[in-house]
């Protein structure tokens, strides 16, 4: 029994940080973000998240706001926000269209916007409202990147771009 419970410790152990990879954002925040940071690739995520998991500093860097970490308490989904724009593209597109509308202000809520950048935020998308919806056959996903892209290339609301 002492030895399938060993075995069963070393399992979860290696398959614990390999699921973490299905997440964007695994080794965004901590010390091992930090040290890898602008490096792609595998090994890269890979020593990122075994430096945050060996120190046990992205839970402290979490709770204190520090290594790149937020502490808004909110904890974001990507896929969340691709299946809200799904559900809601034509009602989205007449609210970036308009730079203003409920559907805006829902996914200006899901995505954390604070309500000093709510009036930059809705303009941003507005402004690049063809950006956005490239064509009339544009599908979630590419409304989402685009959105990402272009949060990314205005420096006051760039650090949104991560919680789309």
């Amino acid at each position: 029994m002492e030895k399938f419970m060993k075995k069963l410790l070393i399992l979860l152990a290696l398959i614990a940080p390999l699921s973490a990879f299905a997440q964007d954002d695994v080794g965004t925040c901590g010390w091992g973000s930090k040290l890898f940071e602008g490096n792609r690739g595998l090994a890269p995520k890979v020593l990122a998240v075994t430096t945050n998991g060996s120190s046990g500093n992205q839970t402290f860097a979490m709770t204190s706001a520090t290594s790149g970490c937020s502490r808004d308490g909110v904890v974001r989904s990507n896929w969340k926000t691709v299946y809200f724009i799904d559900q809601n593209m034509n009602r989205l597109a007449r609210d970036i269209s308009r730079g203003e509308g409920e559907t805006l202000a829902s996914l200006s809520q899901l995505v954390g916007i604070e309500k000093a950048d709510q009036v930059a935020f809705n303009a941003e998308l507005k402004n690049n409202f063809s950006k956005i919806f490239a064509s009339e056959n544009v599908d979630s996903k590419s409304v989402h990147a685009a959105m990402k892209t272009v949060l990314a290339s205005n420096q006051d609301l760039a650090n949104y771009s991560n919680n789309l």
